[in-house]
């Protein structure tokens, strides 16, 4: 085989390594052991893995670095099992492979502090965690330890993280580390729900997934027939997960104070500060800067002594309430927030009270579907015949495209518990947030 003698891939079932949850050792070759080591890689010991989540579920502190190591981990387990697959074997050199394997162990180099909801409010100051991750793999100490102990050209690993290899090998490769099956997936949904402790994420069968994994007619990742059921239970796993937890309503209603305190405080935003800190760093930062701000006391209520999370007014989904879920939906930040505005001098004139924009969060989910399965199952024939999970499966067509689009990425509204309980029940609320999201 082309690349049975990596180190990493011999160390596979070897009982020395470090061990990390649930009971897994992780061999380390002194060559992974030196890129572990590196600054940049050992800031994500210092960066949770689901910031705020933690609010909602105590247990979920865990680090990046943990995950990084589980997704390695995977990454020999996949190339462990597609050896023996033809067309990757045809693929697929010891370059290759060696450029997998540290693209899996240093996929998350790019991320800082509460990165994805930071991202998903499309400020230009803060770039995109794979441009980091380029820069930090092609121009800082890992590019000399790839160059020197891989024998491999950063630039090559920084596609295949960023997902813009565009040879043969690299695009079938970039299908393991960013698809519908991937090894950061894989490893994620069960790490996140072990911590969280909950059950969802852990309940598909991982070893029937790997042991049916194979290449299809496109050069991508897909699966044997035997591993459908199995895809179908990772579908459901990813589903519930952002359900229950990823988007559990104290995490979005957290995920919009952060949003909003990062707004107000965008004119002092350090973009160097942010992108390059740790958890502690950034916290530091955000609670001196948003001193004597509007900002104070949402950074307060995530990050001070006491936890003020801001409530529930009214939640609405696009079966319930298609009108208001439409039209913001998919809103860029700033048409939210001047809606949260227009919404508060509207309701102001019916209570009585002063009601300030920042007051008034509303959460809106993004645009992009995060659990429709664009996967290939190969059934049994010669030649064999290719077809999508979706086409097969309309367990995965609903949770995809019905269940989750529909009822999970619901529009919610926030406020103060003094302000919640005095808009909630209001019945007229759907139709005057919908009417603040359109400028009159």
């Amino acid at each position: 085989m082309p690349y049975d003698d990596l180190p990493e891939l011999t160390g596979l079932d070897a009982t020395s390594g470090v061990r990390i949850p649930p009971d897994v050792t992780v061999p380390l070759s002194a060559r992974v052991r030196n890129l572990l080591d590196t600054p940049a890689l050992r800031r994500l010991a210092r960066v949770s893995q689901l910031g705020l989540v933690a609010l909602a579920y105590p247990g979920a502190v865990h680090s990046r670095l943990e995950h990084s190591l589980g997704v390695y981990r995977l990454a020999l387990e996949f190339l462990a099992r597609l050896r023996h697959d033809p067309a990757f074997r045809a693929t697929i050199d010891r370059d290759d492979a060696a450029a997998f394997i540290v693209a899996a162990l240093v996929h998350d180099i790019g991320h800082w502090p509460f990165c994805h909801p930071l991202e998903d409010m499309g400020l230009e100051e803060l770039p995109r965690h794979e441009d980091l991750a380029s820069q930090r793999l092609t121009a800082n100490e890992p590019a000399a330890l790839l160059r020197a102990e891989w024998g491999i050209d950063p630039a090559r690993v920084a596609a295949l993280v960023a997902g813009t290899a565009t040879d043969p090998a690299g695009r079938m490769l970039g299908t393991l580390l960013s698809g519908p099956i991937d090894v950061d997936k894989m490893d994620y949904l069960a790490r996140d729900s072990l911590h969280a402790g909950v059950p969802y994420g852990r309940h598909f069968d991982q070893p029937r997934l790997l042991a049916s994994l194979c290449i299809d007619d496109a050069g991508r990742l897909a699966i044997g027939d035997k591993g459908r059921t199995a895809a179908e239970l990772m579908v459901f796993a990813r589903y519930v997960m952002f359900s229950e937890v990823y988007w559990h309503h104290a995490v979005r209603a957290a995920t919009a104070m952060l949003q909003r305190a990062v707004w107000i405080l965008r004119p002092r935003l350090d973009t160097g500060l942010v992108t390059n800190a740790d958890d502690s760093a950034f916290v530091s930062w955000l609670i001196d800067t948003a001193r004597g701000t509007p900002a104070t006391p949402l950074v307060d209520g995530l990050f001070g002594s006491g936890r003020r999370l801001y409530k529930r007014v009214a939640v609405f989904d696009a079966v319930d309430a298609p009108a208001v879920h439409g039209a913001l939906a998919g809103l860029p930040y700033a048409e939210l927030v001047e809606a949260s505005r227009r919404l508060a001098k509207s309701l102001e004139k019916d209570i009585g009270v002063p009601i300030d924009g920042h007051d008034l969060l509303i959460d809106a989910p993004p645009v992009h579907r995060e659990v429709e399965f664009n996967l290939a199952v190969r059934s049994a024939g010669d030649p064999p015949r290719y077809r999508t999970l979706a086409s097969r499966s309309p367990v995965v067509r609903s949770l995809a495209r019905e269940q989750f689009d529909s009822i999970v990425k619901r529009v919610r509204l926030f406020a103060p518990k003094r302000l919640a309980e005095r808009l909630s029940g209001r019945t007229d609320l759907a139709d005057r947030l919908a009417a603040a999201a359109t400028p009159a």
